[in-house]
């Protein structure tokens, strides 16, 4: 079968020759056509392969596949077969499958709960394919329903709809998950992503395994982190959340693990640091995982500003000898950025802060070198010296 061909600029094949898939709207000569499989050429007509088109995105195309290669329903479930295969000896029953670019599926999410997947299809050119992907999903994974969690802001300039639907089988509000020794609800229809953070889960462990006696998880959603830390032997944790709905979640996860010394406080958590900081509160651990504060790159300097005020008061909440795991999911805030907000609020701080790990997501959310946005979560553990 043909597809229609896109001619794509020398710096377009620049970007493609040194790995990275994406060609923009600026790369192509002409511009239209239908949302699907298209095959990019150079502009004396050289073949450069298999791609995505989305005629409406900035991102006009997202390479797949090399000439020569069909990429049919077979391809596609060869290649969900190899991202599966690359998880094997991963123990916990929630897992990603499929992390997009990091396995060679540009705009494709995949996320395990259990018995059922959950899928994102983030791009025009992947919906066109809809019915093959989700085939090879069912032909690899065989879950019990596949829920379609196609509501992220991003469909909006793919000009797609956004909407949650069952694409086979059923799929229930909530699902009883593993991480390690704790137990936890995840909810694929409302929750945060397509049900839960998965990118997280070796941090956590990480974390659970240090705690000290008191602990605070800021941020803290539906507790998976104050989860592991109340697992590690806390003697009390205190998890702050601002909304309601997380934190009704959380205490039916607290309860699920018996963890009765894990306490809940619904705040904004800016200002519960804050607060705390004037009482002289201290922990022994903290963590701080907020949601991505720079949605854009005009927004970089306010979410650095933010990043810095948590990390300040987060420091000063530490006692001494005290374990400092943070992190920054927003891609738009580079590595060197967040390890120079953190100097810059250390030094703030007064406190001698030791760096321990440099940390990232875990190995089912893959990060490919040369696509740099497929490295969007950096993290960090720290001790206070003194």
């Amino acid at each position: 079968m043909s597809h229609p061909a896109l001619v794509v600029s020398p710096k377009g094949v620049g970007r493609l020759r040194a790995g990275h898939p994406w060609v923009f709207r600026s790369d192509l000569s002409e511009q239209g056509g239908e949302p699907g499989l298209a095959r990019l050429v150079d502009e004396r007509g050289k073949g450069l392969g298999t791609a995505l088109h989305s005629p409406a995105s900035e991102i006009r195309a997202r390479w797949l596949a090399p000439d020569g290669v069909t990429v049919d329903r077979a391809w596609w479930t060869a290649m969900v077969g190899a991202a599966l295969a690359r998880r094997r000896g991963i123990a916990d029953s929630a897992y990603r499958v499929v992390h997009a670019e990091g396995d060679g599926l540009p705009s494709l999410i995949v996320d395990r709960f259990g018995d059922y997947a959950v899928a994102q299809f983030l791009s025009a050119g992947l919906e066109a394919v809809r019915e093959d992907v989700v085939a090879a999903i069912r032909d690899t994974l065989a879950p019990k329903g596949l829920l379609l969690r196609n509501d992220p802001a991003v469909r909006e300039r793919e000009r797609l709809p956004r909407d949650v639907t069952v694409a086979f089988g059923e799929v229930p509000e909530l699902i009883e998950c593993r991480e390690g020794s704790i137990r936890f609800l995840a909810a694929p229809w409302t929750g945060q992503k397509t049900g839960a953070f998965l990118d997280q889960r070796e941090n956590r462990r990480l974390i659970g395994a240090m705690a000290g006696a008191r602990c605070l998880d800021a941020f803290a959603y539906h507790g998976l982190f104050a989860l592991h830390l109340a697992a590690g032997g806390a003697r009390e944790v205190v998890a702050v959340e601002i909304s309601g709905d997380a934190l009704g979640v959380l205490e039916q996860n607290a309860a699920l693990n018996g963890a009765t010394q894990l306490r809940t406080v619904e705040a904004n958590a800016f200002d519960w640091l804050k607060e705390a900081s004037a009482r002289g509160e201290r922990f022994d651990t903290v963590v701080l995982d907020p949601p991505a504060f720079a949605r854009d790159r005009r927004s970089l300097g306010r979410a650095l500003a933010g990043y810095k005020e948590i990390n300040l008061r987060a420091m000063h909440l530490l006692a001494p000898g005290g374990l400092l795991f943070t992190a920054s999911c927003s891609h738009h805030v580079h590595r060197g950025d967040f390890f120079g907000m953190l100097a810059d609020a250390a030094a703030d701080s007064g406190r001698r802060l030791q760096l321990l790990e440099i940390r990232g997501a875990a190995a089912d959310h893959p990060e490919i070198v040369t696509i740099p946005e497929t490295g969007y979560l950096k993290a960090a553990l720290l001790r206070a010296l003194d």
